[in-house]
């Protein structure tokens, strides 16, 4: 009977085996092929597809998202303008969703949360699915929550809309600089 030991040391000799044998032998290099700065014979070996950088490498595998082009995104960017006065339990744009925490601007017993939920990206009156709730709760903290249908969330979504528009046509604009939102008044 063969022992582990011996069957460890043959898959190692196969594997080495076969690592090596992929293995071109060594070419000799003309030193007038190549120009003598280190910086410039790396550009031209990764252009010819001999070489690799390994932070190219775990850039490539790293999980997570970058999300850097929700900036880009008009309608993302109006959102959250227009509810920068509310604090934010949620945000997700891979989900495409944002959810404020329940917010108030007097002491007394009502809140609102608001939900908006993108259906798609283009900006237009169907891309957006806004849902306003109200919570009226008494002196012994016993709540009541119901949605509110009506105009805060059509004028909530007329604000994003024209918002993301404007967006929209300073990017197309040569002299763009970006858009500083109006305040929300009274």
């Amino acid at each position: 009977m063969f022992s582990k030991k011996i069957i460890n040391i043959a898959l190692f000799l196969c594997f080495g085996t076969l690592l090596l044998s992929s293995c071109a032998p060594f070419n000799s290099v003309d030193a007038k092929k190549y120009p003598p700065d280190p910086k410039l014979r790396v550009k031209k070996n990764m252009e010819e597809g001999r070489g690799f950088r390994l932070m190219d490498q775990v850039k490539k595998r790293t999980g997570g998202g970058n999300f850097e082009f929700a900036s880009s995104n008009e309608l993302w960017r109006a959102s959250l303008d227009a509810l920068d006065f509310m604090p934010l339990a949620s945000v997700n744009y891979s989900g495409g969703i944002i959810i404020t925490d329940w917010y108030s601007n007097t002491q007394n017993t009502e809140n609102i949360k608001i939900s908006i939920r993108f259906l798609t990206n283009e900006i237009r009156s169907d891309a957006l699915d806004i849902k306003v709730f109200r919570k009226v709760c008494n002196e012994i903290n016993n709540c009541k929550i119901s949605e509110i249908s009506g105009e805060i969330s059509k004028e909530l979504k007329r604000k994003i809309l024209k918002t993301a528009k404007i967006y929209e046509a300073q990017k197309k604009d040569k002299d763009f600089k970006p858009y500083d939102p109006p305040k929300l008044g009274n």
